[in-house]
């Protein structure tokens, strides 16, 4: 079967059963310095929110919080592999760079072949062309490769997960031998993410405290993937109105020094803004580390007002551990989407049927399942109430997360009647 048939190409490009080690020679004295690189090519990054106006109309107000634009880009170009060789710091060997993009991008273009060009065009079609621009994705942290293939139009993308975003500072201070191993690290990660059509927070996680956080080189790799390129991050916390307060150095610094950490810590959620080279339209893309269970919105309720905010949105999720089947645990976030939805494409690990039906969607299925995979707790009337949605349906040849139990791809889009 196809979806099956790309394994060994994937482990090939990816070095997913090992990557050997390479010692690069020192960085050259004559690299060009990054301030004056970027002071080059940054395109003004003092924008309003509105990511739809003309560049000329996004100059009113500066931007609020600390940018970390230098950052960001460097990371774009020793992660992701996207944007010029001048974004490469100083302290970090070129060389060494060069090896792992020669090797990620060979798994970029593969990806592209396999995935991109498969699902891309297929959703195209069973997405209406007036879906909201502004787009939650639930359990999507690391996966902005895939929200940018679902949603090639959108313009606001929030994801939400366990992880956090991370600090981006530690790339200009990077040491070249731990980085080789996180570069290493990162292009198995995405061999995997490629591989399964899905982030694990076990992935995420690893590289949370390296000079580049697993969170941002994932979104990295997606704005190179996709042809986009970084214009700068900050970062942020919510208030308990839900308004987003941007974190200052001071107040980044003061975090520091009081070892505040995860999602408690300074790092936790992150800004990015983004754009196509040459084109003056920003998106954002915004990731959340929060816990998404009933108890912890109830006693934050920052997250939840924000997002209310957002009046109708497209969603989507997918490897979701069966999250949104628990009415004890994770209903008040169901609830959320089936209020605010107006177009959610996900796997069986999305909204149950029984649940759709009640708020007045409708289920369209694409592909097979006959049984969810054992990925956290699967309520066996929601799995037979999808099973029997996707009787008699022609295969689907990619995944979209999780397959069932016997490896078949599917996709769930539940729409507003």
């Amino acid at each position: 079967m196809k979806i099956r048939s790309h394994v060994r190409t994937f482990v090939a490009v990816f070095g997913l059963i090992g990557c050997p080690s390479q010692q690069p020679p020192n960085p050259a004295a004559d690299a060009p310095d990054l301030d004056d690189a970027v002071d080059a090519i940054e395109p003004n990054i003092y924008l309003s929110a509105d990511a739809e106006a003309p560049l000329a109309t996004q100059i009113d107000e500066k931007l609020e919080g600390a940018l970390y634009t230098k950052e960001v880009r460097a990371a774009f170009r020793v992660a992701g592999c996207g944007g010029d060789d001048a974004l490469i710091p100083p302290n970090i060997d070129r060389a060494m760079v060069d090896a792992h993009c020669a090797a990620l991008t060979a798994g970029y273009a593969e990806y592209k072949k396999e995935w991109l060009d498969v699902a891309m065009p297929f959703i195209a079609k069973i997405r209406p062309a007036n879906t909201p621009s502004v787009v939650v994705y639930p359990f999507g942290g690391g996966d902005l490769v895939s929200a940018l293939a679902t949603y090639p139009d959108g313009t606001e993308f929030t994801t939400i997960s366990l992880e956090i975003a991370g600090d981006v500072r530690g790339i200009l201070k990077a040491d070249n031998e731990h980085l080789e191993r996180q570069l290493a690290t990162l292009r198995s990660h995405l061999g995997k993410l490629f591989l399964k059509a899905h982030s694990r927070t076990i992935n995420l996680d690893i590289e949370t405290h390296g000079a580049i956080p697993g969170e941002i080189a994932f979104t990295m790799a997606a704005l190179a993937i996709h042809g986009y390129e970084p214009v700068t991050l900050r970062y942020f916390s919510i208030e308990d109105d839900g308004a987003l307060h941007w974190l200052t150095e001071e107040e980044i610094e003061q975090a520091d020094n009081t070892r505040k950490k995860g999602r408690g810590g300074p790092f936790s959620n992150a800004e990015i803004r983004f754009k196509k080279p040459g084109d003056t339209r920003i998106r954002i893309l915004r990731h959340i580390a929060f816990d998404l269970s009933n108890t912890t919105l109830a006693g934050k309720p920052g997250l939840l007002r924000h997002l209310d905010t957002k009046a109708k949105v497209s969603t989507m999720t997918k490897a979701a551990s069966h999250l949104l089947w628990d009415d004890k645990n994770f209903s008040t976030l169901r609830d959320w989407l089936m209020k605010h939805t107006d177009w959610m494409i996900s796997d069986t690990t999305g909204v149950p049927p029984r649940i759709a039906k009640k708020y007045g969607f409708v289920q369209d299925v694409y592909g097979q399942y006959e049984w969810p995979e054992p990925f956290g707790t699967a309520d066996n009337k929601d799995a037979t109430d999808f099973r029997d949605l996707f009787k008699g349906h022609d295969p689907l040849p990619f995944r979209y997360g999780y397959p069932d139990n016997k490896s078949h791809g599917h996709i769930v889009v539940t729409r507003r009647l």
